[in-house]
């Protein structure tokens, strides 16, 4: 893994990298943190996938509110006072218009690297990660073949910003996977999402792991260790049929 930092319309984004063992050039992968951010976990996140032969790009997007401590999965949403701090500095600026200009310069990034395979790229996203990267599809589809999103939220709503309403620009393949018991991606929203992407034609699949909300990582007080490598298996599967080719 090496930290680099990556110049945006807004400022200077920090991030991390990986890169396979061997020889590349790799397809790349765009990682689209959760709203608990960068930390130990987080980080193995993008080691892993890096193991499965992919050049990944994982960005710090809660930059534009300065260095920060890595935060506490077991308090941050239950204390009131943390979870205030975690709306208005850190969620408020990291809205899907802020992040789709970052990933303009994410992508140019990856498309300039010559670890970098020329072609297509991937994106993974986990929470408030999950919706930019269904973002990030509509939004870019020139550039991404494949968008998973894991435990997301909001990704079909009133919002103008919605990703669902996007589902008419987007080429990637599409995977999405909801938690049990969810107010951020109920049963109606998944409906939703359901009918615009079918309408839209794009070929997707979208299931409901039996988890709460956060599964993926280690470090959370709902993590899940039997559907967390069930993401991986459906990670692996969705960028081996659409990055490897």
């Amino acid at each position: 893994m090496s930290r680099i930092e990556i110049k945006t319309r807004d400022g200077i984004c920090p991030s991390y990298v990986y890169q396979p063992p061997g020889k590349g050039p790799w397809p790349a992968v765009l990682v689209f943190m959760d709203g608990l951010a960068i930390r130990p976990a987080m980080l193995e996140l993008g080691e892993r996938l890096a193991t499965l032969g992919y050049y990944v790009l994982l960005p710090d997007l809660f930059y534009r509110s300065g260095p920060y401590e890595p935060m506490d999965p077991h308090s941050v949403f239950s204390d009131p006072e943390k979870r205030k701090v975690l709306m208005e500095k850190f969620f408020a600026p990291a809205t899907p218009a802020n992040i789709m200009a970052d990933t303009r310069a994410f992508l140019e990034f990856l498309s300039a690297h010559p670890q970098v395979r020329p072609g297509g790229i991937g994106t993974t996203g986990y929470c408030m990660g999950g919706l930019m990267s269904l973002t990030a599809a509509g939004t870019y589809p020139e550039q991404v073949i494949a968008a998973a999103s894991y435990h997301g939220g909001r990704l079909a709503t009133d919002a103008p910003d919605s990703p669902h309403l996007l589902a008419p620009k987007m080429r990637a393949r599409v995977y999405v996977a909801g938690a049990i018991e969810d107010q951020s991606f109920p049963d109606e929203m998944k409906e939703r999402l359901e009918q615009a992407l079918t309408k839209a034609g794009v070929d997707h699949r979208i299931e409901t792991y039996q988890a709460k909300h956060g599964w993926v990582f280690r470090d959370t007080p709902v993590y899940d260790a039997a559907a967390a490598e069930r993401h991986w298996r459906s990670l692996g599967e969705l960028f081996a049929a659409t990055l490897k080719q």
